[in-house]
């Protein structure tokens, strides 16, 4: 029993990562899918059982990484150093990322096998992202830090946790469990 509590604190950890990422950047939340949880399930299983890590044949978005769930996210997230937003589109070294925020996808899936010392993550997302059309990245990719996207964290975010928001002193500052968001902005 300990192992499933442990498994559903990962994958609240695993969503959470995902969606404070992407409020940051204006993209909505996405929600766990089961058929998506299932086949990343399949192919984490396939990565452990191999020692391989690579990418399944998905027509879904897809994340992978040797690691723990949190830690996985914030390392796909990392790549935002190396993405140019006045250039946008694609860029090689990027895509973890631009998967992690693409506003466009919905809908997220878990996959997490390990046999004790060696841990195999896959994230797979629908509608996938990096589409390299005209005009995706820049629809998708948002800079982060605006109105914009304070007004997505509160209203689309839908935090449970979230205690109150008030306005001091020409800032909007909203409490975050122990944590406080502080927009110097005037609203």
């Amino acid at each position: 029993m300990a192992g499933k509590s442990k498994y559903k604190e990962f994958q609240q950890e695993f969503l959470n990562a995902h969606n404070a990422y992407r409020a940051l950047h204006g993209a909505p939340p996405l929600t766990y899918n089961k058929e998506l949880c299932d086949e990343a399930q399949k192919w984490a299983d396939e990565c452990l059982k191999t020692r391989t890590l690579g990418h399944s044949d998905t027509k879904d978005g897809e994340n992978v990484y040797y690691t723990s769930g949190k830690d996985a996210v914030d390392e796909w997230y990392s790549e935002i150093k190396d993405y140019n937003f006045k250039t946008s589109g694609f860029q090689s070294g990027t895509g973890h990322f631009t998967q992690v925020v693409w506003k466009e996808s919905k809908e997220l899936g878990l996959g997490m096998a390990t046999d004790g010392r060696t841990a195999f993550v896959v994230g797979q997302y629908r509608p996938p992202g990096n589409f390299t059309n005209p005009g995706q990245f820049e629809a998708n990719v948002l800079p982060k830090g605006n109105l914009r996207t304070l007004i997505v964290f509160i209203f689309l975010f839908k935090l449970q946790t979230l205690l109150c928001s008030f306005f001091l002193n020409r800032r909007l500052v909203v409490v975050y469990g122990h944590s406080r968001l502080i927009i110097g902005a005037s609203l």
